[in-house]
């Protein structure tokens, strides 16, 4: 069968999967283990795509609260997922789509809809085969026109809500040829007291995995240390597997050292090997090396951010967190961020924000430290600290704004004070009246224009941006000119609906309805994080110009 002339799919290939789980516990970093094995199989040149399944039922992430699963991630399509899916857009550097995450909600309302209208014929409707059909027909859409698919199961072997994802994969084992997947199992290698390095978790989920009806291929030991030669063969020999099919994956500083990390121990060649990919890979000298370049450069400067937050925890900001991390890499400087907890600071227990180079406040929902978040505004606007608003950040700028320059006492957004006699940020006007909450949010990615002449249009150096959106609420048009007068400027604009702000006369003061972190990569950092850290870096040297950190927008 030829190469696709419209795909430049090269169908000999057919269609590899490896599937990830995990044992013992969740949390392990299953996730960056199988991103970070696609990153590697990509750079030898393979179009990699990855699946995440997610065993909750709920039919995707949106309605989930951030402090209890992390932050929703948006896809281009509007997607709201996991936030492994960030990761492996980030690793893989490509664009998914909401198929690219299957959870139980999904496969059962599927289900029970074709059975509502008579798709079955009157039989029986089952787990199997009808549920673990239509998760396997999922993942076979996505993986179509791909070289690998890898398919990461979310939780841990023996869940009970992960059973009819694995009967799907021991499926797969029995329909497809041995060469065409791997099953790859990541787990727990903890220490004893004496420093020993423990197999027998791992031994026990490899044998529920077992009772399951599957065998791993791989093994991925998770510890603070590289695997003992001794551990590896002890893991080999009680799980029935090669010892070359054991392999490390270690503590290390930053995640995007995993890639490295299994290279070194050579998965990638391993699983090239299985997968019958071998002699189809790029030889070492024709293999993309940026990565290892990028990751590795040693950092020459340091920049302090605040995070001004509600969520005390870093999941629940991480694509904020790896953006600015981009930016970093781009600046050839590490970036410390630091999460302030804006309760707090509307208390004054945080103090002010002298000592960080720039502030960022994120996206959120809810009226619980949205005063905090206004005065760490406030206080980066008057002291000419570099501000980066997202979404919600963009909201409480504009309220910020309305309140203290324009002295428009209680001006809020309405979706947190229905009250306010200014409600400077008001709702969609389609989205009024619709009470479903998986349904009322403009999602998804939209064109901005740019206005030239501006920050937005330096930042970007673009007249427009494609940028992902997630929110019901926007600026009121009552209330742009008034803001307009007093100095505001908004600088990007999708028809009537105001993207992005900025204060021209401010080292870097800019607001984006959108949220740009969504579409940022370490090789391809952010536009408005750059420029967040190009401004903190000329206050740092006085504003003069910068020869080595001088980074080209």
């Amino acid at each position: 069968m030829p190469t696709d002339p419209e795909t430049g799919y090269d169908e000999t290939l057919g269609n590899k999967f490896v599937f990830v789980t995990g044992g013992v516990m969740s949390g392990l970093g299953k996730g960056i283990t199988a991103a970070s094995t696609g990153r590697l199989l990509a750079n030898a040149g393979f179009d990699v795509t990855a699946v995440k399944v997610d065993p909750y039922l709920n039919v995707d992430a949106g309605t989930m609260n951030p402090f209890q699963h992390g932050e929703v991630y948006v896809l281009k399509d509007g997607g709201e997922v996991d936030l492994d899916l960030g990761n492996y857009e980030r690793f893989l550097d490509i664009d998914m789509t909401s198929d690219h995450n299957v959870t139980t909600g999904k496969v059962y309302r599927s289900v029970i809809e074709k059975e509502r209208a008579g798709d079955y014929l009157g039989k029986t409707v089952q787990v199997i085969p009808h549920i673990t059909d239509d998760i396997k027909r999922r993942i076979r859409e996505v993986a179509r026109g791909s070289d690998v698919c890898i398919v990461e199961v979310g939780g841990t072997v023996g869940d009970i809500e992960g059973m009819p994802y694995l009967e799907a994969l021991r499926q797969f084992a029995h329909e497809q040829a041995d060469e065409d997947i791997l099953f790859v199992h990541v787990t727990l290698i903890p220490y004893s007291t004496n420093g020993e390095q423990k197999t027998k978790p791992t031994q026990h989920s490899v044998k529920e995995l077992r009772s399951i009806g599957l065998q791993p291929d791989v093994l991925v030991g998770r510890c603070d240390d590289p695997l003992d030669p001794k551990t590896k063969e002890k893991i080999a020999l009680f799980c029935d597997v090669p010892t070359d099919a054991v392999f490390s994956n270690p503590d290390v500083e930053d995640i995007y050292q995993v890639p490295l990390v299994v290279e070194d121990e050579g998965l990638d060649e391993y699983v090239t090997s299985e997968l019958d990919l071998a002699d189809r890979a790029l030889p070492e000298s024709e293999r993309e090396s940026g990565w290892r370049e990028l990751v590795t450069q040693e950092q020459t400067g340091h920049v302090d951010v605040a995070l001004v937050g509600k969520y005390g925890l870093e999941d629940a900001y991480i694509s904020v967190y790896e953006a600015l991390k981009h930016a970093g890499l781009a600046h050839n400087v590490n970036v410390d961020t630091e999460w302030v907890h804006s309760e707090n600071f509307a208390d004054g227990h945080e103090g002010d924000l002298n000592d960080v180079d720039a502030v960022v406040v994120p996206g959120g929902f809810g009226s619980r430290g949205t005063e905090g978040k206004i005065e760490a505004i406030r206080n980066a606007r008057e002291n000419d600290i570099p501000y980066l608003g997202l979404c919600l950040g963009f909201q409480m700028a504009v309220v910020e704004y309305a309140r203290n320059v324009l002295g428009l006492d209680g001006a809020h957004s309405a979706e947190i004070d229905e009250e306010t006699p200014h409600p400077v940020i008001d709702i969609l006007p389609e989205q009024e009246g619709v009470d479903d909450m998986g349904g009322t949010m403009r999602l998804g990615a939209h064109v901005t224009e740019i206005e030239s002449g501006t920050v937005a249009h330096e930042v970007y150096g673009d007249a427009s941006a494609t940028e992902r959106h997630r929110h019901r609420y926007e600026v009121n048009p009552e209330y742009i000119d008034g803001l307009e007068a007093a100095g505001l400027r908004f600088s990007g604009e999708s028809g009537r609906r105001m993207e992005i702000l900025e204060l021209p006369e401010h080292p870097y003061f800019l607001g984006t309805q959108f949220h740009p972190e969504f579409r940022s990569r370490p090789t391809r950092a952010s536009p408005p994080f750059v420029g967040l850290l190009d401004a903190a870096l000329d206050l740092q040297s006085g504003g003069a110009d910068r020869d080595a950190g001088e980074v080209e927008l």
